[in-house]
């Protein structure tokens, strides 16, 4: 009986370890792999709703597991010795692994706020949004859309406030065709968080300006694609962007469907 235990503990963990590593080298990380689809796609489930920010564990699963994790569950991370996993990382592909783990890091180590609060008064039509980051796009050429697009069209241009999700600095203001009135965001860690097509502005905000998490930035709206101060060329929305420097890009899109998905935790309520 104790021999078919020990044989059968053996197989459960060659099993799991080559569910892990089909790979032995890890040859799915390599030093531009922060630059690649996979990578950008932001793919971290609903696993990252429950767990805490531990970014070596995060690292480690995302490329034991090829960058998705939206299958992952409970007992999968259980399963997962994720140490182990970043020990090898760490001695086969040191520099790749450096570089990820910094990524995860800018991205999300400082985002404290959700962009749109909670309206508290009863029957407001909330907002919506999903996962459109990739999404093809045609005005002003064919392009790929790089971000999310949080939905208001339920209520008029200029009804929901726009909070910013992490303290920084602003970097960027003012018009643009595809962005309409816009706002960025350099957070204290490097990402760059940009709110495009706003109504209007919360002040008179300039270059070099610092916010902290849950700071008015402005209200929803939909201006853009065309000449400053055109408006109606779509529905009411926020476009959320976030972009962050690389070795080959000064600026990179990442998808922020499911970095959105996390900072609900941290969504206040407002009356408006």
């Amino acid at each position: 009986m104790i021999f078919f235990l020990i044989l059968f503990l053996a197989a459960y963990v060659s099993a799991v370890s080559g569910y892990l590593t089909e790979n032995p080298d890890y040859s799915q990380l390599k030093e531009n792999t922060w630059e690649t689809m996979e990578f950008r796609q932001m793919q971290l489930g609903d696993w990252i709703l429950q767990s805490s920010l531990n970014y070596d564990r995060i690292t480690s699963l995302m490329v034991a597991f090829h960058y998705d994790l939206r299958a992952l569950r409970g007992e999968d991370e259980q399963a997962a010795d994720w140490e182990s996993v970043r020990d090898d990382l760490m001695r086969i592909h040191p520099t790749a692994y450096g570089k990820l783990k910094n990524a995860y890091t800018m991205i999300l180590s400082d985002i404290a706020c959700f962009p749109v609060p909670l309206p508290a008064r009863e029957g407001t039509p909330d907002i919506s949004y999903e996962d459109s980051f990739g999404d093809g796009r045609s005005y002003g050429g064919e392009r790929i859309h790089e971000g999310c697009d949080l939905s208001g069209s339920a209520m008029p241009r200029g009804f929901y406030p726009v909070l910013s999700m992490t303290a920084g600095t602003v970097e960027k203001v003012g018009w643009l065709e595809k962005g309409g009135w816009r706002i960025g965001i350099r957070s204290p860690s490097g990402a760059y968080f940009y709110y495009a097509h706003l109504y209007s502005y919360s002040r008179d905000w300039q270059p070099g300006d610092t916010v902290q998490p849950g700071t008015l930035l402005g209200f929803m709206g939909d201006s853009g694609y065309g000449s400053q101060g055109t408006v109606g060329m779509f529905d009411v929305h926020l476009h959320l962007g976030i972009y962050i420097p690389t070795d080959n890009y000064h600026e990179l899109s990442v998808n922020p469907y499911w970095i959105l998905r996390y900072s609900e935790a941290f969504r206040t309520k407002a009356d408006y």
